[in-house]
């Protein structure tokens, strides 16, 4: 006989249950919106409103035509797994609507005080359901025309931790924003008005395909460089949409709009096919705009992963991949931008299943070279015959450099140490080797690989430039060894102190545009301009509100290239990410500072004379942080004296 007394395990009440299943449901207001405007297009909505106020903390509201509900409909809808959508197992296997959990109003009404408004075209009124953590308050008639009007007060009112994991204002706005954005995109048929705290933050009738929608939320600027993506294979999914071309390019993935049988998802295997396509032809750090849509046989395709139907399975992942980065290359080859496609296997195959054996090949060895300056290594000057400083005005991407002291580059008296590296490159490269670049042979093993230095580490004695890796890496000596520095990077560091030091001193340093350039902002980066506005002119930037999402260039930044201020400035909107967009304004400040100098910094494969190489050595051993770029790079790189000898064996 048990003793009742021990036993610990009970039944939850339904009310606690709703809130822990709504943990999974509403992340956050965003979450709120999307079940709700995913109801209003299933339920046939050919206009949807949504309206928020305070982030999402007090108020959001989503108005639609759609066909409504019947009084004992509205009140059944709060009710965990009451649903319309699906009445058995092999309904899920092949579900076209949005929503089919029946999880999401119930979740949504344990944490808020929910007002469902809703009637249907042969009823006489409309019924109003009040329901308040997880509780049925009224039910009444009302009036109203056909369709619903979903109001949800207080999120997490009732869950103090909850709300205390909320992010600020800006940030969820931003997220509300996006969510909106998605849907808009993958129904251009549907009218869609969002507003915030009663301000228009978009508005974009029905438009007739997604191009048209396009240039309703993004403008012409952004349609103007999309290219049509049309491919996919029969058997496994069918790919259309649109991608940018490379000169339209962003920072972050923000701009990447990915559906699923019209479904709104962030998934690993599309994000990856699309970088396959863009491979080779975007530098690493940028992204690619694109709003590509998978329409893929439901039995293909588990939507059933997660709650909140953001992530999906495909049952072949590989083979997706494979039909998005094709599609990707194809678009991009008929544009001219990379060459036709490798001819593709029937539409019978599957991509994943084909397997092509290919003859070896015989690939030539590589030869490491190193580009020197113009000074002889070969015969090098005399360490003390060098002045103590030297004063130059090269001019480095728009950089006045004349303007800048001289930094003093060496001591009277110097280390044979840097001797002995002149003999040994001497030794590599003789007298009657032609200048410019010297064959190296394999370096041997027992060679360290350079280590990123600190600031103490680097000498007070100077440091001497004597070639470029690459056109990429200044290849440089001091009295410890050799060291490789990042020429993009140091100039990074180099910049960001002066916009941060300009910014502080109020000294701002702008070029105007011969011609204003107008920008179409999304309402997400409409958002964010909204927030730095006022950062954004403390660096440089003159800017001029037109209408509604549209502003002007007016001037930039003097380090800046002028034909390039449209693309800057959206992307140091899109860099400013959706966690930053709620920061302490000092933070956003050095993300501002940060992207410009970033984009105004010279260039990887780029070449650079002694002076200009000098220069930056200079500048940058003055700056705050001479060892990293603002983004947490290294910039120099160190290999010792004793690590080299210790390669060549010597003692």
């Amino acid at each position: 006989m048990s003793d009742t007394s021990l036993n610990r395990i009970q039944i939850l009440p339904d009310n606690l249950a709703n809130q822990i299943a709504a943990g999974e449901v509403v992340e956050r207001p965003a979450s709120v919106i999307k079940e709700l405007v995913e109801n209003s297009i299933d339920a046939g909505a050919t206009r949807i409103n949504v309206d928020i106020e305070l982030g999402g903390r007090r108020l959001m509201r989503v108005v639609d035509d759609g066909q409504g509900m019947g009084r004992d409909d509205a009140i059944l809808a709060f009710e965990r797994h009451a649903t319309s959508k699906i009445r058995c197992l092999e309904d899920l296997a092949a579900i076209a609507t949005l929503g089919f959990r029946g999880e999401a109003l119930a979740s949504i009404a344990s944490v808020a005080k929910v007002e469902l408004l809703t009637k249907q075209e042969s009823a006489v009124e409309a019924s109003k359901v009040l329901v308040e953590g997880g509780k049925l308050i009224d039910v009444k008639d009302a009036a109203r025309d056909r369709g619903t009007t979903i109001t949800v007060r207080d999120l997490f009112f009732n869950t103090p931790a909850r709300r205390k994991f909320m992010r600020s204002e800006a940030t969820e706005n931003y997220h509300l924003t996006a969510i909106v954005t998605h849907y808009a995109l993958a129904h251009p048929e549907i009218a869609f008005e969002l507003t915030n705290n009663g301000r228009e933050v978009m508005r974009v009738s029905a438009a007739k395909d997604l191009r048209e929608r396009a240039f309703q939320i993004f403008g012409a600027g952004l349609l103007d460089s999309l290219l049509p993506v049309s491919g996919g294979r029969e058997y496994v999914a069918k790919v259309s949409g649109f991608v940018s071309a490379p000169r339209e390019r962003r920072t972050s993935r923000d701009s990447q709009y990915f559906f699923v049988n019209n479904r709104f998802v962030r998934d690993k295997t599309i994000t990856g096919g699309l970088l396959e396509g863009f491979r080779s032809v975007l530098p690493h750090g940028v992204y690619p705009v694109a709003f590509l849509f998978i329409d893929i046989p439901h039995d293909e395709v588990d939507v059933n992963v997660h709650p909140a139907k953001t992530e999906v399975r495909f049952r072949r992942g590989e083979a997706v991949k494979d039909v998005v980065a094709e599609a990707v290359r194809e678009a991009l080859a008929r544009a001219g931008i990379v060459p036709e496609a490798i001819e593709r296997p029937s539409d019978s195959e599957s991509v994943a299943e084909i397997e092509t054996v290919h003859a070896p090949v015989e690939v030539p060895a590589v030869q490491s070279t190193i580009e020197f300056s113009d000074h002889q290594i070969n015969e090098p000057q005399s360490w003390s015959d060098r002045p103590a400083s030297i004063e130059v005005t090269p001019e480095i991407s728009g950089d006045t450099f004349g303007q800048h002291d001289a930094v003093p580059l060496f001591d009277a008296a110097d280390s044979s140490d840097l001797e002995r590296i002149a003999a040994v490159a001497n030794e590599t490269m003789p007298a009657s080797q032609p200048r410019g670049y010297a064959e190296l042979p394999p370096v041997d093993s027992a060679i360290k690989i350079p280590v990123k230095i600190d600031v103490e580490d680097l000498s007070s004695a100077g440091i001497q430039p004597i070639g470029q890796l690459h056109e990429s890496f200044i290849i440089a000596v001091d009295n410890e060894g050799l060291l490789l520095i990042d020429q993009h990077v140091a100039h990074e560091r180099i910049l960001f102190d002066k916009y941060r030091r300009m910014e502080a001193d109020r000294s701002i340093e702008s070029q105007n545009l011969l011609l204003p350039e107008t920008i179409d902002l999304s309402p997400a980066q409409s958002e964010a301009y909204r927030l730095i506005e006022n950062d954004l002119e403390s660096l440089g930037f003159g800017m001029m509100r037109l209408s509604g999402r549209t502003v002007a260039i007016k001037s930039v930044p003097t380090d800046l290239p002028a034909n390039e201020a449209r693309n800057l400035f959206a992307e140091i909107l899109d860099t400013i990410d959706a966690e930053k967009k709620g920061s302490p304004k000092s933070t956003l400040r050095d993300d501002i500072a940060a992207s410009l100098a970033c984009k105004a910094a010279v260039k990887i494969n780029m070449k650079l004379s002694p002076e200009k190489m000098q220069w930056l050595i200079d500048r940058l051993l003055v700056t705050t942080s001479p060892t990293t770029c603002p983004h947490g790079r290294p910039v120099i790189l160190r290999l010792s004296m004793r690590d080299i000898e210790r390669g060549f064996h010597r003692s």
